[in-house]
């Protein structure tokens, strides 16, 4: 019997035992395998759910018409994936001993897909391959077996979504470098969406990874109580494995959405798309993204970006596709802010100029997965209204928790006094706090030459008096001093009697 893991952290003891199993294989090549059996344990169990439904209401219980509707997934409401009998968990997990387990779950992927057409070329259909362990794989099927994650209990709790996305984080720390083309930092979404508000509209991500920025989105929308609906998602992903993931990560929690696979600068699938909001964390400092075949590119308005860094393609490829009113809010390396190599500066100019930069903020180091390399939020609106003429500069270096000995978290008081600060701005309010934040107008940043890190213009935070005088601290810090040298003496001393007992004379 599935429980609906209630107990506390139960995403990271699931995971715990789920890495155990991978014995030898890389994590990038076991992320598939683990995911794709989420996947289908979900799928499988939202049908159970809709038939137990039907069974209730005397409905033939394996008419196809009665399950789906339109082939969108939405369970508990109109309808959800079908899922053919030798597809479905029972039968699968009564074969998980099987030497063939690897075989019947290929052909249960292949015939998901065959009945599903929005997942067609989506699911992981490997599992038959000799490399992979049938002992360790039918331990893994009844180990994802213990979970509930597409009845209803579950759905209303986001049993999925936690251990999906817990998932996803986890592998990402285990690949290293690699992990963060494919997830980025929930705490770092969280700033992004927080910021830009998307309520109404079309969202965009064009490098979109396995989707988080938009399952921030319909989280966000659920939490204002507004509708997913009232947004439509659009999405690209160059790298084939990672698009794959992005669809059964919009797949599983039912959300309808167009993600294309391509390369977006070279073979853009949304050219006619202009947003509302944009949200992304594109892959940092890109050098080889083969610049010099667009050199006239209509996207480049603000100046050709260099040909060994993509940061600034990036950047106009997104404006190029904002509506009037729209918003951006993206992730890019701390160079992004100064550099002056091969007419970034210029480029930078041009934006401020245009008046489209919005907000900058500095953000603490270790907090992705992927790189160590400092970064920061750049955000533009091409109608800012009040704030015209004006960019605010946040500080946020200094803040968040670590959360392992590699990496560091942004605490959700951290999150709501950025977003708060920024919400604020824009209404009109004086939000300036030293060390902080910082409001500032065009003739101030052209003194600093348009360089755009918050540090130039936050100023320093004062150091809080603690109420000793200076003389009382240089007596206590003196005598300290003292102690620690008479010590370092005795420590001296007992060196040179150790080393004479073994023959070595000090001199």
């Amino acid at each position: 019997m599935a429980n609906n893991g209630h107990g506390l952290g139960f995403e990271q003891k699931l995971w715990s035992a789920a890495d155990k199993m991978r014995n030898n294989m890389d994590a990038a090549e076991y992320k598939h395998v683990v995911l794709g059996l989420i996947f289908l344990k979900y799928i499988s169990d939202s049908f159970e759910e809709k038939r137990r439904l039907l069974e209730k209401a005397g409905d033939d219980l394996e008419d196809r018409d009665f399950y789906t509707a339109n082939d969108i997934p939405n369970p508990g409401d109109k309808g959800v994936f079908w899922v053919p009998k030798k597809a479905r968990w029972d039968f699968l997990q009564d074969h998980a001993k099987q030497p063939e387990v690897g075989k019947f779950l290929d052909e249960a992927m292949e015939s998901i897909e065959k009945e599903n057409t929005s997942l067609k070329g989506v699911l992981p259909k490997d599992y038959a391959r000799p490399a992979l362990d049938k002992r360790r794989l039918g331990e893994l099927i009844d180990l994802i077996g213990t979970i509930g994650l597409g009845d209803e209990e579950s759905r209303k709790k986001d049993i999925l979504g936690r251990v999906y996305e817990y998932f996803l984080g986890e592998f990402a720390d285990a690949e290293g470098k690699k992990g963060g083309q494919f997830y980025t930092p929930r705490s770092i979404v969280g700033i992004l969406v927080e910021m830009l508000e998307p309520y109404k509209g079309r969202v965009y991500d064009p490098c979109c990874g396995s989707g988080g920025m938009f399952v921030q989105s319909e989280r966000f929308i659920k939490e204002h109580q507004g509708r997913i609906n009232d947004i439509s998602i659009f999405g690209q992903e160059s790298n084939p494995t990672t698009w794959k993931l992005a669809k059964m990560n919009m797949a599983i929690r039912g959300i309808d959405c167009n993600i294309a696979l391509g390369d977006t600068f070279h073979d853009d699938q949304h050219k006619d798309l202009k947003a509302n909001f944009i949200i992304a964390n594109p892959p940092f400092n890109v050098s080889d993204w083969n610049g010099e075949s667009l050199r006239d590119d209509p996207r480049w308005k603000y100046g050709i970006p260099p040909t060994g860094n993509a940061n600034f393609a990036w950047v106009q490829h997104m404006i190029y596709h904002l509506a009037p009113n729209g918003a951006i809010g993206l992730v890019l390396a701390n160079g992004s802010m100064s550099s002056n190599t091969s007419g970034e500066g210029d480029i930078r100019k041009s934006l401020v100029e245009n008046d489209l930069v919005d907000c900058m903020i500095a953000l603490p180091s270790q907090l992705f997965y992927n790189t160590q390399i400092p970064a920061c939020l750049w955000f533009f609106r091409k109608n800012k209204g009040a704030r015209a003429g004006e960019v605010l500069f946040i500080d946020a270096r200094k803040m968040g928790e670590m959360i392992s000995r590699k990496n560091r978290n942004l605490t959700t008081e951290d999150i709501g006094k950025i977003t708060s600060t920024y919400h604020k701005w824009k209404n009109g309010e004086d939000v300036d706090e030293l060390g902080f934040a910082k409001s500032t107008n065009r003739e101030d940043m052209e003194k600093h030459s348009f360089i755009l890190t918050p540090g130039r213009y936050v100023g320093t935070e004062e150091e809080v008096d603690d109420g000793i005088s200076f003389e009382d601290k240089m007596k206590e810090l003196t005598s300290e001093l003292a102690t620690q040298m008479e010590e370092g003496k005795k420590l001296d001393k007992e060196i040179k009697k150790n080393l004479e007992s073994i023959g070595f004379k000090v001199k």
